[in-house]
């Protein structure tokens, strides 16, 4: 972790240092954990590779555009980085402009892309957002700049650790675009009632972090999306 001289100015507050003096204690095992995702990053982009090719070829066929989607999202201490995602929407159905929430009944999302979210394998290629250290396996999921932006000063204590590709609060609200479906105003929803609820999760995960607690959210999580 960072000296808390060195936290960007934006995050310093009284209720973030809370969480940083939780997760200072905890620095060996954040260690670990970036050792491990550098490893089992490693190892399941290897193995997987085949399946994300066919994933690949398979998204191209099935609608005009690039196999991959890259976006800008936060990770740790408000960086700026690109993630990746097998694309599961309509290439140019997305300005920016409009809403970066989805809902299940979003007519922007392909055939293939609707089988890819249920099962979460359009985030496959974020195995290399994990190697490269912009995420880890387990931790809060980034947000595009303008939803930080909402952050209240507890919020951004989640900031203090990579964004990561699962958490309790993905395994929760799994159905998220079912909660959305048939919305009026799915960003405002969004922002106002789910982004908060998300976030008890994700700052309950920093005030008793473990890396056991990691293991588990990883465990839970294959049993969610096997359910």
């Amino acid at each position: 972790m960072r000296d808390w001289n060195d936290i960007p100015a934006f995050m310093k507050n009284d209720r973030v240092r809370e969480y940083y003096d939780i997760l200072k204690k905890h620095e060996k095992e954040l260690k670990l954990k970036r050792i491990c995702d550098i490893i089992f990053g490693l190892v399941l982009f290897v193995l997987l590779l085949p399946i994300m090719i066919c994933i690949g070829i398979a998204v191209k066929l099935d609608s005009k555009g690039p196999a991959l989607f890259r976006q800008t999202r936060i990770t740790a201490y408000g960086k700026r980085f690109k993630i990746y995602k097998f694309r599961t929407m309509c290439a140019g159905k997305r300005s920016g402009s409009e809403t970066q929430v989805t809902a299940r009944d979003d007519a922007r999302i392909t055939g293939i892309g609707k089988k890819l979210r249920r099962y979460r394998l359009d985030e496959l290629p974020q195995l290399w957002n994990i190697i490269k250290g912009d995420m880890t396996f387990v931790g809060t999921r980034p947000e595009v700049e303008k939803y930080v932006r909402q952050y209240a000063d507890e919020m951004k204590a989640t900031l203090l650790i990579p964004a990561g590709v699962t958490s309790r609060a993905s395994i929760e609200y799994k159905d998220e675009e079912e909660l959305l479906a048939g919305v009026e105003d799915v960003e405002e929803a969004y922002i106002q009632k789910i982004l908060p609820e998300k976030m008890k999760y994700n700052l309950e995960a920093l005030r008793h972090y473990s890396f056991l607690s990691d293991v588990r959210t990883l465990i839970q999580t294959v049993g969610a999306v096997i359910r």
